[in-house]
């Protein structure tokens, strides 16, 4: 359910330059994987920055780095002394990774961990002032149980792909274990009462909550 190709490029040409490191995890991104879909991209990633930036977080969790796009834009806001936590399962791809947070001046700021985050989660003994999820779509609703306790009051969650190329509007036609996975998220997501919450039509569908005070 993503928007058109010269609408996203309107977009773009509308909002603030995407940075070069940035534009070169990108381009690295296309030309080296398989699914470069998979990468934050310009217009989501300005978004990550900018709440970052407005929330000013001392600690951030994300789960799914890949090639490290996402991880950078979060990073912009941290406050001094602050850490981003991120969990990436493929351990082909870390290299990469750990390599542009070199260059953006960023390392000191990120632990990356590499390994399933549901087996990592559990051993972090850390209140996260913003969330964002990004990993294996078929485990969002195992996700959501993991992360809620660790959201500070008052914390943000962003998921990401929560429209799954608009799957979730059928499920009876859509029924494959990621789709009914992302649906089952939306409906948990909908249903708890702890959380504020508005779902965004940018790109593949972008989460956006916040736990209640």
């Amino acid at each position: 359910m993503d928007i058109s190709i010269d609408l996203e490029k309107y977009i773009s040409e509308h909002s603030s330059e995407e940075i070069p490191i940035l534009n070169k995890i990108y381009r690295e991104t296309n030309i080296r994987y398989l699914n470069p879909r998979m990468v934050t991209g310009h217009n989501m990633g300005l978004l990550l920055t900018m709440i970052s930036n407005m929330v000013k977080p001392k600690y951030v969790l994300e789960i799914g780095t890949f090639t490290g796009y996402s991880t950078i834009c979060l990073a912009q806001g941290l406050i001094e002394g602050g850490f981003i936590y991120t969990i990436e399962k493929n351990d082909e791809i870390i290299s990469m990774s750990e390599k542009y947070f070199s260059e953006a001046g960023v390392s000191d700021k990120i632990k990356l961990i590499n390994g399933d985050a549901n087996e990592i989660i559990p051993n972090l003994h850390i209140l996260f002032d913003l969330i964002y999820i990004d990993g294996e779509k078929s485990e969002y609703p195992d996700y959501l149980k993991l992360v809620l306790p660790k959201l500070v009051n008052g914390g943000f969650l962003l998921v990401d792909n929560v429209l799954w190329s608009g799957k979730v509007l059928d499920i009876e036609k859509n029924n494959d274990k990621t789709t009914l996975a992302v649906h089952k998220f939306n409906e948990m997501i909908k249903k708890e009462n702890r959380l504020e919450k508005v779902l965004l039509p940018l790109r593949d569908g972008l989460m956006i909550c916040q736990k209640k005070l």
